[in-house]
């Protein structure tokens, strides 16, 4: 880990994105409480929350449309720590894991970790297939350029929603 800064506690904080989706009942509510979740744990600091887009499904294309945001978050947890912590957030938000690429309440993704690459059998960083996920990349083009991007399956629904 690279750590830019130290915290108040001595521990390194890394700069992390994370891609949150839902295309089950009240969407927007999965993505709002799981950032208030994520947010309510001491070692995360949300810095920059994406416009909510509306998204095509894909690799499982008969489900509900989803909605999905890219968020930048300082952190002193470790890269498999952050990782754990996101599948909790799954769990409280009673995330089916039963079908691939299925429908679900809540998929949080964690993209990159710092500067780190990483290949083990729990966690891959960068993540594998952010660079061919529109649903990604649009919302993460977002938070580096300032700019709301669109395409045929990834439309923006809303702008500055997320209130701390």
């Amino acid at each position: 880990m690279s750590g830019n800064t130290i915290s108040s506690t001595g521990m390194p904080v890394a700069d992390a994105y994370l891609s949150l989706g839902s295309n089950l009942s009240d969407r927007l509510f999965y993505l709002r409480e799981a950032l208030r979740y994520l947010e309510s744990h001491e070692t995360i600091a949300l810095t920059a929350v994406s416009s909510v887009y509306e998204t095509d499904p894909v690799g499982l294309t008969e489900q509900p449309i989803f909605l999905n945001i890219v968020v930048k978050l300082n952190t002193t947890l470790s890269a498999i720590e952050l990782l754990h912590l996101c599948q909790k957030t799954e769990n409280h938000f009673l995330r089916d894991r039963t079908v691939r690429w299925g429908p679900r309440t809540l998929d949080i993704d964690l993209l990159t970790y710092d500067d780190l690459t990483i290949d083990t059998q729990e966690l891959i960083l960068p993540h594998p297939r952010m660079a061919e996920r529109e649903f990604v990349q649009i919302p993460l083009r977002e938070l580096l350029t300032g700019e709301i991007g669109c395409s045929a399956s990834v439309r923006p629904l809303y702008s500055k929603w997320y209130a701390r």
